[in-house]
């Protein structure tokens, strides 16, 4: 069910982004410039880590690059550009670093108290990292959908019932970064409504709120620097079905290498892994998984592909879990 990266792209352009990004090296599209969305991104930092002003500088390099600036929405948030600009490439790789390693400190602290995890714990860091690595790497740093999915993995990561602040604090992070976190938020305030945890509900829900009138401030402020002449982006509402699930989940992990007839049901298969896993993570995985892959299958071009790196470093985590899910499901149906 994998959808075929079209052929008429630029250079085929999303085909070498995609080769590129899961397996590290120069693609075919790649021969005099990184493409041009990274390139852009990379510009925008360092002229704002130059003192310029990011909305201008941002406006100006999507202009120059004929990249659409309407809606505002368009334009990133300007978070990362703001870190990446006074931090400078090596700075970038020094704070990527530790957000990895507190990844892996947290979810292997969270595996020692979760029912299965234990036992299961080595598999799934392993797990964490294959995903988080598909985009998480020096050459790929400009991507906010890796950092916002690094923070997502940080935060659930650090969830405890009871003890959500740490991790409140990196969805927020998130948040920062890339808008396209905003469904992690929902579901943990969903699901700690539900549960009765009406402070936590509320806390989560705050958030939400202070962010979504931060996007509004943002797309005032592009609205306010462009005009009815600027190009308008394509729409995101592009009911891609389940190819469109597919083709995100392969083309953003090492699951490009394989052939489509057998890399498609592997990129669902964690979705069977997580339900099987009977805890509060594993819902919680099963939940978020599920939802970003709906969201895949509705929003999105194919040249989008990226975005499932927001979930990415959580993915292949139902992998762990297939082997007995399996089983059970097998025990079940004879009886």
């Amino acid at each position: 069910t994998a959808r075929p990266v079209p052929d008429d792209a630029p250079s085929n352009a999303v085909a070498s982004a995609a080769s590129a990004l899961t397996t590290g090296g120069k693609a075919s599209g790649e021969i005099d410039e990184r493409y041009s969305d990274l390139r852009l991104y990379d510009r925008i930092a360092e002229r704002v880590g130059e003192g310029e002003s990011y909305y201008a500088v941002a406006i100006e390099e999507q202009r120059a690059r004929d990249f659409p600036v309407r809606p505002g929405i368009t334009v990133r948030l300007p978070t990362l550009a703001w870190v990446s600009g006074h931090l400078g490439s090596w700075g970038m790789m020094a704070l990527a670093f530790v957000l990895g390693v507190a990844v892996f400190i947290a979810w292997w602290d969270r595996l020692e108290n979760e029912p299965g995890g234990r036992d299961y714990r080595t598999s799934i860091l392993i797990l964490v990292a294959i995903g988080a690595l598909a985009g998480f790497k020096p050459h790929y740093f400009a991507l906010h959908e890796a950092w916002a999915g690094m923070f997502v993995a940080l935060s659930l990561g650090l969830y405890r019932p009871g003890q959500w602040g740490w991790a409140l604090v990196f969805a927020g992070a998130a948040l920062a970064v890339r808008e396209l976190a905003l469904p992690y938020v929902f579901l943990m305030g969903t699901m700690a409504l539900v549960r009765g945890r009406r402070t936590e509900a509320f806390a989560w829900s705050a958030l939400a709120g202070v962010f979504l009138i931060g996007l509004v401030a943002h797309v005032s402020v592009v609205g306010g620097l462009t005009s009815a002449a600027d190009p308008v982006s394509p729409g995101w509402l592009a009911l891609r079905g389940l190819g469109g699930l597919t083709s995100n989940i392969i083309v953003s992990s090492p699951l490009q290498v394989l052939p489509a007839w057998l890399a498609a049901p592997l990129a669902l298969l964690p979705l069977i892994g997580w339900a099987g896993w009977r805890s509060n993570l594993g819902l919680t995985g099963f939940l978020l998984c599920l939802g970003y892959g709906l969201g895949f299958m509705i929003f999105g071009r194919d040249d989008n592909f990226y975005w499932a790196l927001v979930v990415m470093p959580l993915w292949f985590v139902g992998l762990a879990f297939v082997p007995r899910a399996l089983t059970s499901l097998w025990d079940s149906a004879r009886g």
